[in-house]
């Protein structure tokens, strides 16, 4: 098979879709790869490793596409890749297609590309298995992003988010009790803050209570409406962390609740990749990663994670190997066949939408693998 791995066009995007390790791998096996030039610049891996892995270096994204049997991307497609896209091939990737615009779907569509979105791959017990390493890193970066836009140089109200003895620590409110949700709870609990923790699953708000046992922990709360518009009334931080795989983020923090809140207060909305939980959100870049909206900051940056670009690749790269390696040793059916998880991962295949979500998101009949 014809892997390629093309550098990723999205402002500010550093990660990239295979490591060296990945490409020596495939390679041995037979297999060969295309890599566009500097694609792994960003996360440290120059195109010297790669040549050295054993992977051909191309000097056009359209090339990279165009041999590619196998495309292995991070970000969404652009509008400016779709010519690129080779008729029947294989694309994998954190698509967000929900979230996305209409052409892309259907350039996948036209083109009968089996793309399969890495966030809706999904185990028998609801695990996203190659989601959860990014929702990790990503809730370890909360603090740090919260800390640095609560600074009074950065217009925040000049809070320090552990506090000092004799004056109390910052309010967070994170609403979603997922991986990512779960993750920046711990990691504002460990930078001192105060943090109540939202789910309308009480089962999982009961599962990671038995998690924290007697230590210090978050106040966990059912995630009606009542309680979020009460929380983040309070808060000085308030984080969006709701997932429905496959589709569009409901809105859970509405405009109302945002002129609610403290005045320079802080929004970190993580859903903003599928659209959004947070009513006045709107996407933002790494180079602007603000917005004031009814007097509140906003940080919304769908691709959080690529100025770690080193970590998160290999983070993901570690969870998504099985499946790239499945479909490259025994082919796309095969290895759809073997795998549930990597089924479910499906978004288009042979011109039609397969994922039931995407499906009723789009308004169009879905057809089962």
């Amino acid at each position: 098979m014809h892997i390629g791995v093309p550098r990723e066009r999205r402002p500010d995007e550093y990660r990239v879709g295979l490591t060296p390790a990945g490409v020596e791998l495939l390679t041995a096996a037979g297999h060969a790869c295309s890599v566009e030039h500097d694609a792994g610049r960003g996360a440290g891996f120059p195109d010297p490793a790669y040549e050295k892995a054993g992977a051909r270096i191309v000097y056009s994204s359209e090339e990279a596409y165009g041999r590619a049997d196998l495309v292995l991307k991070v970000a969404p497609l652009l509008s400016e890749e779709i010519p690129w896209l080779r008729e029947g091939s294989i694309l994998m990737g954190f698509l967000h297609l929900a979230a996305g615009k209409p052409d892309v779907v259907r350039a996948l569509l036209a083109e009968r590309v089996t793309a399969i979105a890495y966030e809706t791959v999904q185990e028998d017990d609801g695990s996203l298995p190659v989601l959860v390493p990014l929702s990790q890193v990503a809730g370890r970066m909360a603090p740090q992003v919260a800390s640095a836009l609560l600074r009074n140089d950065r217009g925040g109200n000049g809070i320090l988010l552990g506090g000092v003895p004799g004056v109390p620590p910052a309010e967070v409110v994170i609403i979603g009790a997922g991986t990512l949700g779960a993750t920046a709870a711990s990691a504002f609990l460990g930078a001192g803050a105060s943090v109540y923790l939202l789910d309308k699953n009480l089962a999982r708000l009961q599962h990671l209570d038995q998690l924290y046992g007697s230590g210090r922990k978050p106040v966990l709360m059912v995630s009606h409406d009542f309680n979020v518009r009460k929380t983040v009334k309070f808060a000085d931080v308030v984080v969006g962390a709701v997932l429905v795989p496959g589709a569009r983020a409901p809105i859970v923090v509405t405009r109302d609740m945002v002129r609610a809140m403290k005045p320079r207060s802080l929004i970190i909305d993580f859903s903003i990749d599928e659209g959004g939980c947070v009513e006045t959100s709107r996407p933002t870049t790494h180079r602007t990663s603000t917005f004031v909206e009814e007097n509140i900051i906003h940080y919304c940056v769908p691709n959080m994670t690529s100025v770690v670009a080193r970590t998160a690749t290999h983070a993901f790269n570690n969870a998504a190997w099985p499946l790239m390696w499945a479909i490259a040793q025994n082919g796309l059916e095969a290895a759809l066949a073997g795998r549930p998880a990597l089924k479910r991962g499906v978004a288009t295949h042979n011109g039609a939408v397969a994922h039931p979500t995407l499906a009723s998101h789009l308004g169009v009949r879905g057809v089962s693998l």
